[in-house]
């Protein structure tokens, strides 16, 4: 048997989000060990590659990083594969541009530009909490980071404002109804919606209900809801699509529109 972590990843077997072609080779990038888990992230050779066109091929991207360009939440990466999650902001100071990491309507990790005011915080999901040796209160966030005396407010499940340059938490907001929230997770993620109640199963994964702003509502557990900000106002610019997501007959139709539109 094999010893070792896996070092491979066969281009079939890499997450469909990831947009890769079939016929395009054998291979696929693996993500490094990192912040986010190997089927929720996108490693920066392919967020250069495929995603911004900065670079023709691999052995490109490979050059970008090593000439230390990019930055992933304000520390330069030097690692092609190193693993982009949600909510991280990459930025290339040599072309002056902010990017933060955010889901579409249907599940795939789009180029979204933001202000530089806006790349200076990031917003995390508590995980869980505790209490360590002699009473020090510990909290871990869904990107890895693990601080410490943090507001006795904060539970799991609520989103907590990190400044990038101190790494000091700014702001949080309470996982509560009225507040908007996206999935993250499931057969809804990257819809965008209010939150209208919790409901609690005790053994069994809590469900949330959420409406968006076509006042259709759907269920997820609560594990794959981000809370944005605090009520109808997120904390972070979303994608064009705002979160909604459209039928097929609603996207088609929508299609006609701007043709004959143009036309």
């Amino acid at each position: 048997m094999a010893r070792g972590p896996r070092k491979h990843l066969k281009r079939l077997s890499a997450p469909k989000h990831w947009m890769l072609s079939k016929m395009g080779g054998t291979f696929a990038p693996r993500p490094s060990s990192g912040p986010h888990r190997l089927r929720e992230c996108l490693p920066l050779v392919i967020f250069l590659r495929n995603r911004l066109k900065y670079a023709l091929t691999g052995a490109e991207a490979i050059k970008i990083c090593n000439m230390r360009h990019i930055q992933v939440d304000g520390k330069v990466r030097t690692d092609p594969r190193f693993p982009a999650g949600f909510m991280d902001v990459i930025t290339i100071p040599k072309t002056k541009e902010s990017f933060r990491m955010l889901y579409d309507v249907k599940g795939r990790y789009c180029v979204h530009r933001i202000q530089p005011v806006e790349a200076k915080y990031k917003l995390c999901r508590v995980e869980k909490t505790w209490i360590g040796a002699r009473g020090v209160p510990y909290l871990q966030t869904h990107d890895g980071r693990v601080l410490r005396f943090f507001d006795p407010d904060v539970k799991p499940h609520d989103t907590i404002k990190i400044d990038l340059e101190n790494g000091m938490v700014d702001d949080h907001v309470m996982f509560e109804a009225g507040n908007v929230c996206m999935a993250i997770g499931g057969h809804n993620v990257g819809r965008i919606g209010t939150v209208l109640d919790r409901e609690k199963h005790h053994g069994e994964h809590d469900l949330v209900h959420i409406k968006d702003a076509m006042d259709h509502t759907f269920t997820t557990r609560i594990e794959n809801v981000f809370i944005l900000g605090k009520g109808t106002d997120p904390w972070v610019s979303v994608p064009k699509q705002k979160g909604i997501r459209l039928t097929i007959a609603e996207e088609r139709d929508r299609r006609r529109e701007v043709k004959a539109a143009l036309t």
